[in-house]
């Protein structure tokens, strides 16, 4: 068990990215502290993860009730040896279009509050600790109309390389995990039925090197390489797991002939 004894919270634990990593921690040894803003779905998730797993609600764009939130998760397992701030939301703004209610709204949830949670997280979490951001291939890859979600990502991923400067002398490490497209509730009316979520599945496997959609199960096992101690000496990198769609996008079977 490469998280036997460890302590972890997951920002946005109760579904898709967030939930596989939970159900993966917690069969590797952890205790894991979700949050999420919808209570509903955070009580489905904790009955499925069991006793070693409490959910907690908070709005991770509410400082207030994420330090809540934290403080009552490490007094029942004990301080933070690893953290996944994975709470995010989808949301495009193409120009022309976008307002700066929706704008800020991206920036505020993918950036502003990815930083306020590492900060208050801050006093609770362990020297040597581990702490991963989510990212996202939409940083780099220029996709239309995502201007706000794009810098958002972008920004996590300066900010991390920030954070690992000033944490290191704790012996923190901060890395960021970046998705390609994967199959989670985040896509919504995409693949709201079977037929949209085939079609769906097929456009994004055109564009993908390796000719698939990932799995939440992708990205969890990466997040968990960056929790454990097999990453004892990764500090401020961003690993994408996206089938070779930033790395390699000629690759994809819509090129070859």
């Amino acid at each position: 068990m490469r998280l036997k004894d460890k302590t972890a919270l997951i920002t946005g634990g109760n579904s898709g990215i967030g939930l596989a990593t939970a159900k993966l921690f917690v069969a590797e040894g952890a205790k894991v502290i979700i949050t999420g803003r919808n209570r509903e779905t955070l009580e489905a998730a904790a009955k499925e993860l069991g006793p070693n797993a409490i959910a907690l609600v908070a709005d991770a764009t509410d400082v207030a009730a994420t330090e809540a939130a934290i403080k009552t998760g490490t007094e029942k397992f004990g301080k933070l040896d690893i953290l996944f701030a994975n709470a995010g939301i989808p949301g495009g703004t193409p120009l022309g279009s976008s307002t700066l209610e929706a704008f800020e709204k991206i920036i505020g949830t993918n950036l502003t509050s990815v930083f306020f949670t590492v900060q208050t997280a801050l006093p609770y979490i362990k020297d040597n600790a581990s702490i991963i951001l989510n990212g996202s291939v939409i940083s780099v890859l220029g996709i239309p109309g995502y201007s706000a979600y794009g810098a958002a990502k972008a920004g996590v991923r300066a900010m991390a390389r920030i954070m690992a400067s000033e944490l290191s002398p704790r012996g923190i490490r901060v890395n960021v995990v970046a998705p390609g497209a994967t199959r989670t509730p985040i896509w919504g009316a995409a693949i709201a039925t079977p037929e949209a979520e085939k079609a769906f599945e097929k456009r994004i496997a055109l564009s993908t090197p390796l000719g698939r959609l990932g799995e939440p199960d992708h990205i969890s096992k990466t997040v968990l390489f960056l929790a454990s101690d097999d990453s004892a000496h990764v500090q401020g990198q961003e690993i994408f797991v996206d089938g070779g769609s930033v790395a390699s996008p000629a690759g994809a079977p819509i090129y070859r002939g």
